[in-house]
């Protein structure tokens, strides 16, 4: 997007300014964009493949280039979704101690048990059925 007789002086941490039209501005933050991108691509992948706890800290690790090299502001952190997972993790747990999720689970199986023919519809309302009971669609691993 050009408008005319405007032009647009950049910064970019110590370097000497770049004044150009709005054009070369955009095409430098779409660059930036991309670069930024393909660091945290690279640092997923590269945690990937060390699996396990490296997939945190690589991770950890291009957040750190990210902010210290990049100068992006990190964000404040997920409080909300963070305390969701802790309570359904929570409430799991529970259900598990006390025996709720075998429970669900023989039933489940008791279903699909008498109705073989019918499985590719059952199963389907079963894994729905564990998922909101327990609160996470990690309960249908059990069957």
């Amino acid at each position: 997007m050009t408008l005319p007789g405007y032009t647009v002086t950049f910064l970019y941490r110590g370097t000497k300014p770049h004044s150009g039209t709005l054009d070369s501005l955009k095409g430098m933050l779409m660059l930036m964009f991309f670069v930024q991108f393909f660091l945290v691509l690279t640092a997923i992948l590269l945690g990937i493949r060390r699996g396990g706890l490296a997939l945190g800290l690589i991770g950890g690790l291009g957040v750190a280039v990210l902010v210290f090299v990049f100068r992006v502001p990190p964000s404040d952190p997920p409080i909300q979704v963070m305390l969701i997972i802790l309570a359904v993790v929570t409430a799991s747990s529970a259900m598990q101690v006390a025996g709720g999720l075998d429970y669900l689970v023989q039933l489940t199986e008791r279903l699909l048990r008498a109705h073989p023919n019918r499985v590719t519809l059952l199963a389907p309302f079963c894994s729905f059925f564990l998922t909101v009971c327990v609160g996470t669609g990690h309960a249908v691993y059990a069957l």
